[in-house]
């Protein structure tokens, strides 16, 4: 493998994958695109927690900023619990695109280190866009080291996220405590 882009939805997550790929010899450069991370404040602390460990551990890190509330949320609202598709796309391809158009030989992504998200999906998402923008997906399973990486990731004192990104999975955290209040305050008739 020549060069490899690394998505990177946020520090924490990518701890364990640098650390494995630096491993087997191959340097990556870290690509930040993650429009889908809602509200702006958590935005902001993933993206700058990210500048701040790149710089830390000699990441070279590219940086698409772009903050997407709406266009996020004009995607999904017709099929709100089928979102993780349409995240999965938006940010693969922009990854695979990407490196295509600056000299990368492969891409892949920090996405693969949660237990919590859709390898297969993912997986298939990105082979189907490594085709069409001619860049290999490189593919690893990162998720035997996940708690290896968040437990580095805390002794950095790196910001650790507490849901996966988008507003919708932020409400999802909160689902029995809302299910308590419902139940404290039922709907007035």
């Amino acid at each position: 493998m020549e060069r490899l882009l690394l998505h990177t939805c946020c520090a924490p997550c990518s701890v364990y994958c640098v650390d494995s790929l630096r491993g087997e010899g191959v340097e990556p450069v870290s690509f930040w695109y993650n429009p889908n991370i809602h509200p702006y404040q958590e935005y902001r602390a993933r993206r700058d927690t990210l500048v701040g460990y790149a710089a830390a551990i000699g990441l070279e890190l590219a940086v698409r900023d772009e903050y997407g509330l709406r266009p996020f949320v004009r995607a999904v609202a017709g099929d709100i619990d089928r979102r993780c598709a349409y995240c999965y796309t938006c940010r693969l391809e922009e990854t695979a695109r990407y490196a295509a158009g600056h000299g990368f030989t492969h891409f892949s992504t920090t996405l693969l280190v949660s237990p919590y998200q859709d390898h297969e999906a993912i997986r298939r998402t990105a082979e189907e866009l490594g085709e069409r923008y001619g860049v290999g997906f490189l593919y690893r399973d990162f998720r035997p080291g996940f708690r290896q990486g968040q437990a580095k990731a805390r002794e950095l004192g790196l910001y650790m996220q507490k849901y996966c990104g988008c507003v919708f999975s932020e409400e999802e955290r909160y689902a029995k405590q809302i299910q308590k209040d419902r139940e404290k305050y039922p709907p007035l008739p």
